[in-house]
């Protein structure tokens, strides 16, 4: 932290801003080609989570936005105050991601299955767990 104080204020912005683009890749990067055996993955494995790819909507403005990058997923979460990605794979009928040191999966359900009030009526959603969910309007 000495370090930090005795620079000038543009080399402190330099140092603070490289430290924030470490961070964001290491977290973007939780998942290694060998932690998930990402090689063994074949074709067939994306044809349903490939149709998955987009915009999914969810309650007071959250949404989740699936995109490919190569071999893995983007998964941009946007929460009430902020948006974090995570990467992830296909593991037959869901999509497999590491949040906060744990697997966390990505699935097809209804509205109603996302525990959600708000999306009960929506047919076509996705969800990571009971209250967490998003669906195509």
């Amino acid at each position: 932290m000495t370090l930090l104080r005795t620079m000038t204020g543009v080399k402190r912005a330099a140092w603070l801003t490289a430290g924030v683009a470490i961070l964001l890749t290491i977290g973007c990067s939780e998942l290694t080609e060998d932690a998930v055996g990402i090689e063994t993955i074949s074709e067939s494995a994306y044809k349903k989570t490939d149709t998955w790819v987009g915009r999914w909507n969810g309650p007071e403005g959250t949404s989740l936005l699936l995109s490919k990058r190569g071999v893995r997923y983007v998964i941009r979460i946007r929460s009430l105050d902020r948006q974090i990605a995570y990467e992830g794979i296909p593991a037959g009928d869901r999509i497999d991601f590491i949040r906060n040191g744990t697997t966390e999966s990505l699935r097809v359900t209804n509205g109603k299955d996302t525990g959600m009030k708000w999306l009960s009526g929506k047919t076509e959603c996705l969800t990571i767990k009971p209250g967490e969910g998003f669906c195509r309007d």
